[in-house]
Formats: structure tokens, C-alpha cells, sequence
């Protein structure tokens, strides 16, 4: 037994209230040493009474380490706890100081719980975990109402740039809300609406106003109501990192200096403000002279910021978000925004642009998910790039799954490309059996899915600005196939409650493979996918009960024979089948 790769310690992903009732404990163990695990539990003042061994099960796994699992209802919210490590008959106790061959005699040195306080609670709001989200960059989605467009605005469908305008606006997007509504969607994400001299709007000139080629507080408004009637939840983008070079504040800073009232709502090194070699002597995002970044210790800054999270919510009902640049802003900041959000709306969704590992952020007190793309990654370069095999793919997942509590995992916005990627169909060459494999898993996994603009009807494009070209709606240039495809994904995982929070377990995931095995399961819902990333026929032989089984996307009847299913599937192949109760 390799002690030294046993790990546990309390909070965070390893010990945590999944709800106001249920703790669940995580142990991490060199892959494949121990063969059983069992937490060692109970109330640190009635322990005799209480005490117990509870089974753990084998959570997940990455390419070192097996972690452990078990959840428990303590009758009174609290635990003190230990743990009993198996590996055949070499028994090891695990106390929170040491390691021994004896059972500890009292439970004074053990782990501990202390109390299941509801406020601590993690609770991300539960609609995240059915929904289906649909990024929108709004100047490039639908001309709606052009006596709103920017001068010298282009031809739409013509060649995006960096800097040039098509038009697109607020009232576009409600003359598409059909599109989405038959797609399947409830939940649209919004890169930024609010005044600014770009097309993109990541440099905000006035927080409280809305960009006016794309409309006003009224057509916001009224776009939010008409998504709300068809059960679509809005998703807005806040940039609260930095401003734009023409925020009233920093024009004040660069035209008195030193002098000026807003000189400390940044970070100014030295006056006057200017840019040597490239780089501003005032801190920004990346470098970038039009983009100051903002000093959130700053009390002012910090009661004008709140005061817009706020006024959205309220104004239009929006129902969450998106933080860009969310890592980069102080802690304390984020901790008093969720404070904020939340009095205004207990159901909304706080999601942060986070790139990294980012369990720091979702202990409950920030966020309630971050921009996965942790899972991006492994998704495309198993799936599009073949640079991971089966194995290294499903080890990518379980270490994925292991940095977070299992209510962050059920809301982690799970997207395969956006206005900062190149498009998945680019990436995969143009192939869409390939785009079909790496969009099936991300709909059969735990988290929100979250789909691309123009990405249901084949839209590619390289990076920016490729991937943020004009949105296709002549229906002759649009790839209905793949629309189909797309929303039979959203169907399917709309009807299947395992799909969307039941446990993962990989069947099939070999080294140098090319095939793909997975169970997802919640109860007497039990869903099988298979995949092959070959460019040739593979025939995959799964262990399961004998029972009947139903082909999701055919409806065909399948019947284990001897506790294997058989199947056979074509290069670049998939399947979806679930147990018939």
C-alpha cells in the first residue's frame, strides 16, 4: 500500500455539504492499490452511539490516482471522521495526523465536520443542471432594426475583421427566437450589450446603458420577456476587469492626471499616463491601452459595480453573469457580488471566465461554475485531434470531475468553441463526424452544455475574427442535417434525468484506443454511449444486464446475450442506448 499517495483533507472537493443534509467525503489513493475503502464515521459526542463504517466507492480516476467516495446524512450535521484503507488483507487506519495498523481507540484525532451551517451550503441554482445554453455575440447574430447600424457598416455575410460593424442588434435576436425554440434551447449567453466603441464591446464606455447599435433598455426589456414566455433564460456578460479607453472615469484620469478625482479606480504606476514599447504605465487586460483595469478594492469602484449587477437584474429580470476575466479580479470583490446578486435574485447563475483549475472559486462564496475548459481541451484533442487516446481521455474527465464538489460538476458550462476559439468544425478540418462525436459527449456529460452560434448549422471559422462571422439564415446554406442532429442531442438529454446528474462510469477507455464506452446512471435510468474515433468499423463487446435495451436515436430493440451487448459501429460511429425498465 503506496501511503504516500493517500490524500484527503477537509473542505474543498474532499469534504463538503452537497446539501443541507448530505456531507460527502472524497479519498485520493495511488490508481488501482487499494482494493476497498471505508469511511469511519460519526457524531464527535455521542461516537459510540454512532459511529460506523461506511462502504466508499471508486468515484473516478486519472492516469495516478483512484479517488474515493461516500456521501452521509449525519442525524445531527455534524462528523467526525477517519478512514480504513483495504489493500487485500493489509488493513491501514488513516486519522487527520497519522497513519496506523490499529483501530484508534477514540475519535479525538480523527477528521472533522464540524457542522452543516445552511449558509455555507454550495447551492448553484437547480435549473443550471437542465439547461441548454446558446452563445449569441449580438453584432454578429441578426440585423433586426437597421436605422440602428454604425456607419460604414458591411454587407452581412461579408469577411469579419477586427474592427468592422454588420449591424447586428437586440432586435434581431427576437426575430430569431423561433430558431432557438425549435433548436431546443433555454438559455442564451450574451457577449456584452453595453456601450462601447468596439464591435465586440469588451471595452465598456458606459455600464449603465445599453450599446445603441443594438438598441435600448426598452428592446432589452422586451427581448427578456420574450425569452422568458418561451422558458430561455438570459445570460449577460459583465466586464468588470477593466473598462474601455472612453469610460467617463479614465478620460477624466488621462485628461487631469494626478489630479483627478478617479485617478485610484486603477492602477496607475505613474503620471501622465502614456505607453512605452508597447506597454501602458497603467495596468490593463493584456496589455491593452483601451482596456484600463479597474481597482475593485477601490470603495467607489467597487459601490458603482455592485450597483450594476444589481440594476440589470432588477431593470430587466436578467438571470445571471458571465464574469469576464473573472480570475484576475480580487476575491473579495466577487465574494460581495454574489452577496449582492443574490439578494436580487436567488436564482441566478454566477458564471466566471476562468481558463485553469478553479476550485478556489467554487466553494460557494464566488461562483456558482466556470467556463470549463479544462474539458474543452480534453474533449477536442481526444475527439478532433487525436492527440489522446482512450485511456489519457477518460483520465483527462476523472481529473476533471475530482477538483470540484459535485454541485459545481452539475453546473460547470461545458462549451467546445466561442467568440475566443476557433470554431470546433474548423478545428476538426471540416470533418463532421467529428464535430458529431466531441458534441454527443459534451451532451452526455455531467454540466451545461453550451452551443456556439451557427455552430448547429455548420458554421466554421478560424480564430478571431473568423470565428465571429455573421450568422447564416439563408436556410439553402444551412446544414439541417446537422440541426437535426443537434436537437435530437438536446432531446434526448432532456428526457434522460442520468444524463444530466446521474454517476459516470467508463466501460471501455484502453490504452491506444480509439473507442469510447460510458455508462451514465441515476437510479432505474441507465444510459449506455458508445463511440468510435476510427476511421474504420469497430465492434464493441459491453458487459451488461440482461436485459432489454433501446436504441436512442433509432429506436431499435437490442438484448444482451449472456451479459454482453455486441455491437458493431461504422467508422467515426456512435450510439446511445438505454435500459427499458
Amino acid at each position: 500500500m503506496l501511503l504516500e499517495a493517500v490524500y484527503h483533507r477537509p473542505r474543498l472537493n474532499w469534504s463538503y455539504a452537497y446539501d443541507r443534509q448530505t456531507i460527502h467525503l472524497r479519498l485520493r489513493a495511488k490508481k488501482g492499490d487499494l482494493t476497498e475503502v471505508f469511511a469511519w464515521a460519526g457524531d464527535k459526542y455521542a461516537w459510540d452511539a454512532t459511529k460506523e463504517l461506511i462502504p466508499m466507492k471508486l468515484f473516478t480516476s486519472d492516469a495516478m490516482f483512484d479517488y474515493w467516495e461516500c456521501e452521509t446524512v449525519p442525524l445531527y450535521r455534524r462528523l467526525k471522521y477517519g478512514f480504513l484503507l483495504q489493500k487485500g488483507h493489509e488493513r491501514i487506519w488513516m486519522t487527520e495526523s497519522d497513519f496506523q495498523t490499529e483501530r484508534p481507540a477514540n475519535p479525538n484525532r480523527l477528521f472533522e465536520f464540524p457542522y452543516i451551517n445552511p449558509v455555507d451550503v454550495f447551492a448553484p441554482p437547480a435549473w443550471v443542471k437542465d439547461a441548454v445554453f446558446y452563445q449569441i455575440f449580438p453584432e454578429r447574430f441578426a440585423n433586426g432594426d437597421p436605422s440602428l447600424n454604425p456607419e460604414n457598416v458591411q454587407p452581412w455575410g461579408s469577411t469579419p475583421t477586427p474592427e468592422n460593424f454588420f449591424g447586428g442588434d437586440l432586435q434581431g435576436v427576437i426575430d430569431h427566437l423561433d430558431h432557438l425554440t425549435e433548436l431546443g434551447i433555454t438559455g442564451i449567453y450574451f457577449t456584452p450589450i453595453f456601450a462601447a466603441t468596439t464591435n465586440h464591446k469588451y471595452d465598456t464606455e458606459d455600464y449603465m446603458k445599453v450599446d445603441p447599435h443594438f438598441g435600448d433598455v426598452k428592446t432589452l426589456k422586451k427581448l427578456v420577456d420574450a425569452c422568458h414566455e418561451r422558458g430561455i433564460r438570459v445570460l449577460l456578460d459583465a466586464v468588470f476587469n477593466h473598462s474601455g479607453r472612453t469610460f467617463a472615469p479614465f478620460v477624466d484620469v488621462l485628461e487631469n492626471g494626478e489630479n483627478s478625482r478617479y485617478k485610484d479606480w486603477f492602477h496607475v504606476r505613474e503620471f501622465p499616463l502614456q505607453v512605452v514599447d508597447n506597454i501602458p504605465n497603467y495596468d490593463s487586460f493584456a496589455f491593452e491601452p483601451l482596456m484600463p483595469k479597474l481597482n475593485t478594492e477601490n470603495p467607489e469602484v467597487k459601490e458603482y459595480l455592485l450597483n450594476v449587477a444589481e440594476y440589470w437584474i432588477r431593470e430587466v429580470g436578467l438571470d445571471g453573469w458571465r464574469l469576464d476575466v473573472a480570475n484576475e479580479v480580487d476575491h473579495e470583490f466577487w465574494r460581495d457580488f454574489r452577496k449582492v446578486v443574490k439578494r436580487a435574485n436567488p436564482e441566478a447563475y454566477i458564471l466566471g471566465e476562468i481558463w485553469h483549475e478553479s476550485a478556489p472559486w467554487l466553494e460557494g462564496d464566488k461562483f456558482d461554475a466556470v467556463m470549463n475548459y479544462p474539458f474543452t481541451d480534453a474533449v477536442i484533442d481526444f475527439f478532433v485531434s487525436g492527440t489522446l487516446d482512450a485511456e489519457a481521455f477518460a483520465n483527462a474527465i476523472g481529473k476533471q470531475l475530482s477538483r470540484y464538489p459535485l454541485q459545481a460538476s452539475e453546473v460547470a458550462f461545458n462549451l467546445l468553441d466561442s467568440h475566443d476559439t476557433p470554431r470546433l468544425l474548423t478545428l476538426a478540418g471540416g470533418d463532421k463526424n467529428k464535430l458529431k462525436l466531441a458534441t454527443l459527449f459534451q451532451f452526455t456529460f455531467m454540466g451545461t452544455p453550451c452551443i456556439y452560434y451557427g455552430a448547429e448549422i455548420g458554421m466554421d471559422g478560424e480564430g478571431d475574427p473568423g470565428c465571429r462571422k455573421c450568422m447564416e439564415w439563408d436556410p439553402e446554406k444551412q446544414d439541417r442535417e446537422l440541426f437535426g442532429f443537434f436537437r435530437k442531442l438536446i432531446e434526448i438529454r432532456g428526457s434522460h434525468p442520468a444524463l444530466r446528474t446521474g454517476a459516470l462510469t467508463f466501460l471501455e477507455a484502453a490504452p491506444q484506443g480509439s473507442k469510447l464506452a460510458y455508462e451514465r446512471s441515476l437510479g432505474d435510468d441507465i444510459i449506455i454511449v458508445l463511440m468510435n474515433t476510427e476511421g474504420t468499423g469497430q465492434t464493441f463487446h459491453i458487459g451488461v444486464e440482461e436485459r432489454q435495451w433501446e436504441n436512442l436515436f433509432t429506436g431499435e430493440s437490442l438484448r444482451a446475450e449472456r451479459g454482453k451487448l455486441s455491437i458493431k459501429l461504422p467508422a467515426y460511429g456512435y450510439t446511445v442506448i438505454k435500459a427499458v425498465v
